[in-house]
C-alpha cells in the first residue's frame, strides 16, 4: 500500500468469522481509510491470502445468485416453456457461466473495478415487449400439452433464438459507444432526470410479474417479505456467535453479522423449509405452487455436468423490431453502469475512474452482452448493484476477490444440477423476493433525484410526465397490439416494440425534455452530478502506475504514445 495512506484499526466485519487472530496480525496493515474517510479492510489493489479470498468470494457469489435466479422465473413462462422443463436449469447455468467469464474479463482488462457483471432485469422489459407481439404470443396451455416433445421444445427455442439475435446485435451499439470514446461526450446528456425514469421504470414496469408470482400464496409471499425486511433492515447490527480457530487461542466464538451479509439466503432457506413442512403434512393440495415437490423431478432429469456453448438452442435470428426494441435494455444498462463506476471506486478506496477506463468498461460490457446473446442466455450483462452494495457492507474492495468469485461461478455454471436446484424454489417465495428486489431497483433510479431541485416546477413536470406516460402507453399497446398500422409490417413491429418498452419511452422523454426545457445547471442537478462523477481524462505518464492500467503491456503502450507525441504531434488516448 502507498505510504500516504493512513492505517487504522477497524473491525473486519464480515471477514472476522474466517480470520484467525494470527491472520489479523499479519494483515492489519491492509486496513486503511481512503480519501473519503471510509474504512476499508482490503483496497482495490490489495491481494488478501488465498484462503480469505475464497470466503470473501463466496459472499459475492451468494449476493449475485438471487438476482440471476430471478430472471428465468419471468423469462421462461414468456418463452412458452413448461414449468417442469429441465431446460430452465440449463438457462440458469448458462447465465452463471456467462457471468463468470464476463466478470473476470471486465475486472482484469475492462474498467478494472471490482464489479460483478451478469444477467440484468433491464433486459427483461424490452424482452417482454418483444414476446408480446402477436407473432410471439404463447398458445394456450391446452394446445402446448397436445404438442409432441419436439414441438414443445421448438416452441420456446425459436423465441430464444429471436431474443439472442436481438441482444447480440443491439449490444454492438454499446461496444461502439465504449471503444469510440463517445461515452465522454454522451455522458453530459445523461443527466439525473434521464437516469430517474430510465432506471426506476425497470422495477416499476415489472410489478405485474411480481404480483402474479406472489399471488400464488400470499401467506408465503408475505412471510418472505417480512423475513427479508427483518433481516436486512432491523437486525443488521445483531451479531451471532460463530466458532473460529487459531493456533494461539484454539477454538473460540467470534460474533458475526450474519443477518447483514446473508439476508436473502437466510430468508429463502427458512421459507423453503417452512414450505417443505407444509408439503410433508399435506397442508397444500397436490400440485399447489407452494409445495416443494411440484418440480422436484427437474433435479433428477438434469445432468451433472454440462458446458454451455454458443448456439446451443440454434443459431440466433435477427429482426429489425427485436434489435431496436432491445436497444432500450442496452441504453438502460449503459446509464446504470456509468453511475455505478464512481460509486464503486469510492467504496473500494480507488481514485475516480478516468474517462478511458469508463470507455473500456462500457466497451467490454457490450462485448459481454454480445457473448451472452450468442450463448443463448436470453439476457444481457450489466453491473450488479447488489455486489456494489456488498463492498460497502463488507469493506472488502479487492479486485482479486472478484476474480476468485468468477472461478466459483464458473464451477457452478458447469455443474448443471446446482442450477436445477434453484428452479424448484416455490413460486410464492420468488414472488415475495420480487416485491423487494424490483422495489430496490426502482429506488436506485429514484435516488438520482437527490441531485436536482425538487421544488422546481420544471423538474416536477419532467419527472411526472416521463414516468407516468411511459407506463400508460405500453399498457394501452399491450391491450391493443394491432393499434399501429402504417402499412408496413416491419415498421409496425418496430414502433410497437419501442412504444411498448417503458424504460425506452421514459428515458427518451426525460432526456429530451431535460436538455430542451430551459433550466439552470443548479436546478437540473448538473453541478452536483458532475462532482459525483468527477470524470478525468489524464493518463498516467512515464513509469507511473495506475489502478486502471492493464495488468500487462502498459510500458509498451506508454512508449508508443510518447513516440507518437514526439514525432507526429498526435494525441494518444489510453
Amino acid at each position: 500500500m502507498d505510504d500516504q495512506k493512513e492505517f487504522v484499526n477497524v473491525n473486519l466485519n464480515s471477514s472476522e468469522f474466517i480470520i484467525s487472530s494470527q491472520s489479523i496480525e499479519q494483515n492489519k496493515n491492509s486496513n486503511f481509510k481512503n480519501n473519503e474517510g471510509l474504512s476499508i479492510t482490503y483496497g482495490i489493489d490489495d491481494n488478501p491470502p488465498w484462503y480469505l479470498c475464497i470466503f470473501m468470494a463466496l459472499q459475492h457469489y451468494l449476493t449475485m445468485i438471487g438476482a440471476i435466479v430471478s430472471i428465468p422465473f419471468i423469462l421462461t413462462p414468456a418463452l412458452c416453456m413448461k414449468e417442469d422443463d429441465p431446460a430452465r436449469g440449463h438457462i440458469i447455468s448458462t447465465m452463471i457461466f456467462v457471468t463468470a467469464i464476463v466478470t473476470f474479463i471486465q475486472v482484469t482488462f475492462g474498467c478494472r473495478l471490482p464489479i460483478v457483471q451478469g444477467g440484468t432485469i433491464s433486459f427483461l422489459v424490452p424482452t417482454l415487449a418483444i414476446l408480446k407481439l402477436p407473432q410471439w404470443r404463447c398458445p394456450s396451455m391446452a394446445s402446448i400439452n397436445e404438442m409432441s416433445s419436439y414441438d414443445q421444445e421448438e416452441l420456446w427455442k425459436v423465441r430464444m433464438r429471436e431474443l439472442s439475435g436481438a441482444i447480440a446485435v443491439s449490444a454492438l451499439f454499446q461496444v461502439f459507444l465504449g471503444y469510440s470514446g463517445l461515452i465522454g461526450k454522451v455522458v453530459k446528456y445523461v443527466t439525473p432526470l434521464t437516469i430517474v425514469p430510465t432506471v426506476s421504470l425497470v422495477g416499476l414496469s415489472l410489478f405485474e410479474n411480481a404480483a402474479e408470482s406472489a399471488s400464488k400464496h400470499w401467506g408465503i409471499s408475505m412471510g418472505t417479505i417480512i423475513l427479508l425486511t427483518l433481516f436486512s433492515q432491523f437486525l443488521t447490527n445483531v451479531k451471532l456467535p460463530v466458532p473460529t480457530y487459531s493456533k494461539t487461542n484454539g477454538f473460540s466464538n467470534t460474533k458475526f453479522n450474519v443477518f447483514q451479509l446473508f439476508p436473502v439466503l437466510l430468508t429463502i432457506t427458512i421459507m423453503w423449509i417452512l414450505c417443505a413442512l407444509f408439503t410433508m403434512y399435506d397442508y397444500f393440495p397436490i400440485g399447489h405452487p407452494a409445495r416443494t415437490d411440484v418440480k422436484i423431478r427437474i433435479i433428477g432429469d438434469s445432468s451433472w455436468f454440462r458446458v454451455p456453448y454458443p448456439g446451443q438452442w440454434g443459431w440466433p435470428t435477427v429482426s429489425v423490431a427485436g434489435v431496436i426494441g432491445m436497444l432500450a435494455g442496452v441504453l438502460a444498462c449503459t446509464v446504470e453502469s456509468i453511475s455505478y463506476y464512481p460509486t464503486t471506486a469510492k467504496m473500494c478506496g480507488a481514485p475516480p475512474p478516468p474517462i478511458h477506463a469508463i470507455n473500456r468498461g462500457i466497451g467490454f460490457e457490450g462485448l459481454g452482452t454480445v457473448f451472452a446473446g450468442l450463448m443463448g442466455s436470453g439476457n444481457g450483462t450489466n453491473t450488479f448493484g447488489e455486489n456494489v452494495g456488498a463492498i460497502g457492507v463488507t469493506k472488502i474492495g479487492s479486485r482479486r476477490v472478484i476474480q476468485y468469485a468468477s472461478a466459483l461461478m464458473l464451477i457452478q455454471g458447469v455443474v448443471n444440477k446446482f442450477g436445477a436446484v434453484f428452479i424448484i424454489i416455490p413460486e410464492p417465495i420468488v414472488g415475495g423476493m420480487f416485491c423487494i428486489m424490483f422495489g430496490m431497483i426502482s429506488a436506485f433510479g429514484l435516488s438520482a433525484l437527490q441531485y436536482v431541485q425538487l421544488n422546481s416546477s420544471r423538474n416536477l413536470y419532467i419527472i411526472g410526465f416521463s414516468m407516468f406516460f411511459s407506463l400508460v402507453l405500453p399498457k394501452w399497446l399491450i391491450a391493443h397490439p394491432n393499434a399501429i398500422q402504417t402499412g408496413n409490417e416491419i415498421l409496425d413491429s418496430v414502433l410497437t416494440v419501442i412504444c411498448s418498452t417503458s424504460i425506452l419511452v421514459g428515458g427518451l422523454i426525460g432526456c429530451f425534455l431535460d436538455n430542451t426545457i430551459p433550466g439552470t445547471p443548479e436546478e437540473r442537478g448538473l453541478i452536483a452530478w458532475a462532482n459525483e462523477m468527477n470524470l478525468t481524462s489524464e493518463p498516467t505518464t512515464g513509469e507511473e502506475t495506475s489502478t486502471y492500467d492493464f495488468p500487462i503491456g502498459m510500458k509498451a503502450l506508454r512508449n508508443v504514445r510518447e513516440s507518437c507525441k514526439k514525432h507526429n504531434g498526435l494525441k494518444f488516448n489510453n
